[in-house]
């Protein structure tokens, strides 16, 4: 959960998961702050797991009793799911849908309506927008496409979030363009299937099509990440674009999932474990500093311990340092609820001994950085992240926004300590 902005000053907004979301939030802080909604709370939800609901839930009700006065409005994808639900709350004012948040008249006073929603699945594009930052951080996010053509048996997401919507590439180098313009150094680029950029254009501009156009457009911008890849979808352009070109940036985190082919095949997923295995080695081949992060799922329906140790053993062997692990979630309406299940005792062992592993391996990469030199972009005084997204703390006070050397001296389990050279 992310909180920004203070009360009485600005509109406050309460993010839960993912970037996406974050640059979402952006976007309805600025709508708000034009409509004069001072006062409200926007707390924008999560529906992933159910764990992430029960925390959005609990945070409405929280903010409730801390601020009585304040006008609360629930909104993200666990209240497009099941709008009804957020609408009853006594602690929620008003209540809209993913397609409205993103427009800027929902929140002017005469579009008070209290409960705002539509069907997600018959939208056909994306609302454009113009977002300035993220306040004082040097590092924004871009969102470049909206929604999913695929059915992982697990996910619901694409009900939240209608199918994959791109936006143009006109717009993407104006939107980078603009942040870079305001002081923003690095750009991370966002959506719900990133790699299914551009089925839905004229012409079906890849996403390696659009990365080399926005950086021949945009020479300006220092540096360039990506989010969540799905390895399945990889195009040539891509891959050019990794090996000639050092500002965009060598960490890449990919939607995994699993590391055993049957569970894959029942989640609908359209890679295979080798698959993971040959873009890693690709990249390396072609960026020998890169670093990769996954996300998995422990104790998906029908899991057995042979394939949770398939998992681990791709984990380890491919060296995945940011690992998100998520303990299946069962969601009502997918096909994964309908297959036999694995024990929730079971399911949160396995999560664990997968965090624990990916923890280990990350330790081990910190402590490999010790003596070498990376490029920081200071976020505050003392603190920044180096290009494959590891914390870094200076032993001295820093610019925020500028991009120095760092000769690592220490690493500790979670972050990188060095000396800027500059």
């Amino acid at each position: 959960m992310t909180t920004s902005s203070p009360r009485n000053l600005e509109p406050m907004v309460v993010t839960f998961g993912c970037r996406l979301n974050a640059y979402e939030s952006e976007v309805m802080r600025s709508h708000a702050i034009a409509a004069g909604r001072t006062n409200a709370i926007i707390v924008n939800t999560c529906a992933v797991t159910k764990e992430a609901e029960r925390q959005g839930r609990q945070a409405i009700r929280r903010l409730r009793r801390e601020n009585p006065n304040a006008e609360i409005i629930a909104t993200g994808c666990a209240v497009q799911l099941n709008p009804t639900s957020y609408s009853g709350m006594d602690s929620v004012d008003r209540t809209i849908g993913n397609e409205h948040k993103m427009k800027a008249d929902s929140f002017f006073p005469n579009n008070d309506i209290p409960l705002l929603i539509s069907d997600i699945m018959q939208l056909e594009e994306t609302t454009p927008q113009q977002i300035r930052g993220f306040g004082d951080r040097t590092r924004t996010f871009v969102q470049i496409q909206q929604g999913c053509n695929h059915r992982c048996t697990f996910c619901i997401i694409p009900f939240a979030r209608g199918n994959n919507r791109s936006v143009p590439i006109g717009q993407i180098a104006n939107q980078v363009r603009s942040l870079v313009a305001n002081g923003n150094k690095e750009v991370v680029l966002t959506g719900v299937d990133i790699a299914g950029y551009g089925s839905d254009l004229p012409g079906r501009p890849t996403l390696g099509q659009m990365l080399r156009r926005l950086l021949q457009v945009v020479p300006e911008l220092n540096r360039l990440r990506l989010s969540t890849l799905d390895p399945a979808n990889i195009d040539e352009d891509l891959f050019r674009l990794i090996g000639n070109d050092d500002r965009l940036l060598p960490h890449f985190h990919i939607s995994a999932q699993s590391g055993d082919d049957i569970i894959l095949k029942r989640m609908k997923r359209r890679h295979t474990s080798a698959d993971i295995v040959a873009f890693c080695d690709r990249v390396k081949s072609l960026r020998p500093d890169v670093s990769f992060g996954a996300d998995f799922i422990a104790g998906f329906p029908t899991e057995t311990e042979k394939m949770f140790g398939n998992t681990l053993s791709l984990v380890d062997y491919v060296g995945l340092t940011h690992l998100h692990v998520f303990p299946y979630s069962r969601r009502p309406g997918t096909p994964a609820d309908r297959m036999p299940q694995v024990a929730k005792t079971v399911i949160k062992e396995r999560a664990a001994r997968l965090r624990s592993l990916g923890k280990g391996i990350m330790e081990r990469y910190l402590r490999e950085q010790r003596y070498k030199t990376l490029k920081v972009l200071m976020e505050e005084p003392h603190r920044g992240y180096s290009e494959h997204y590891i914390p870094v703390i200076t032993t001295r006070t820093c610019e925020p926004g500028t991009i120095l050397p760092v000769r690592i001296t220490q690493s500790s389990p979670m972050e990188l300590t060095g000396e800027p050279l500059v």
